[in-house]
């Protein structure tokens, strides 16, 4: 599910002044509320900081990603607002937050997951968080939102530009020495939900700057994804593991 089919115009509100956590929270419900995203308000408020209380949802480097699974919402949902001043968020890092989305899903399905984990993905450039910050409308927000879906996951795009996006991918591996993918890496976060895609992000990028081939398994919420094979595990150079918690390690012994 695309970002751009969750998020209206009228869920994003650019340029906001809040002065706390709880007037950004109550800013965003009131643009899910606005977009006709929510079947009670109330109940999705309570959620909302249900999970909250649970943690903070700010991820650090001015991003916050406040979210809530309830029968409250009416259909898969983000709203989304920009803080120049920024906010404190009670990210770890102590950095105010400047960026938020407010993912809101529906009780079935795992949506906020996978939302969660595309938002951490494209959100780990940080020229484009920038972008972002500096858009002047909706529609302006929508499409730097919209180019870099396009940019990160272009098996979604018709088969002819789906080609052409990754043959660039294509002719690298084609030049390589070897088959073999010369780094493994697993990444795991307590929550299984932002950190662990952070992290996969972070890696894919440094990798790519290093001219070095790589696989990243994460494992998160919605279980283990891209799982690294045995004979990946035997013939690689060496393995990373990024977690917070307990992962499979007796397969690289």
């Amino acid at each position: 599910m695309r970002i751009t089919d969750l998020l209206a115009p009228a869920a994003i509100e650019l340029g906001v002044s809040v002065a706390s956590k709880p007037e950004a929270i109550e800013k965003l419900i009131s643009l899910h509320d606005g977009a006709g995203n929510l079947n009670d308000v109330e109940a999705y408020r309570e959620a909302i900081l249900a999970r909250e209380a649970g943690g903070t949802t700010a991820i650090g480097e001015g991003m916050a990603i406040p979210h809530a699974k309830t029968d409250a919402v009416a259909k898969p949902a983000l709203a989304a607002i920009t803080v120049p001043e920024g906010v404190d968020y009670e990210a770890p890092d102590g950095q105010p937050s400047k960026l938020i989305f407010m993912i809101a899903a529906p009780s079935d399905g795992e949506v906020h997951l996978e939302v969660l984990a595309r938002l951490m993905t494209m959100l780990m450039d940080v020229d484009w968080r920038n972008q972002l910050l500096e858009a002047k409308s909706a529609d302006e927000f929508l499409k730097l939102i919209d180019d870099k879906e396009r940019e990160k996951f272009p098996e979604e795009e018709p088969a002819e530009e789906a080609a052409a996006a990754a043959a660039p991918a294509a002719a690298a591996a084609e030049a390589a020495d070897s088959d073999a993918i010369r780094i493994l890496a697993v990444t795991a976060c307590p929550t299984g939900i932002a950190h662990t895609y952070m992290a996969a992000e972070a890696l894919d990028q440094q990798a790519g700057k290093m001219g070095i081939s790589i696989k990243v398994e994460t494992n998160g919420s919605g279980g283990a994804k891209n799982i690294l094979t045995k004979e990946e595990i035997a013939a690689c150079e060496g393995i990373i593991v990024a977690a917070d918690k307990n992962v499979e390690m007796a397969r690289f012994d």
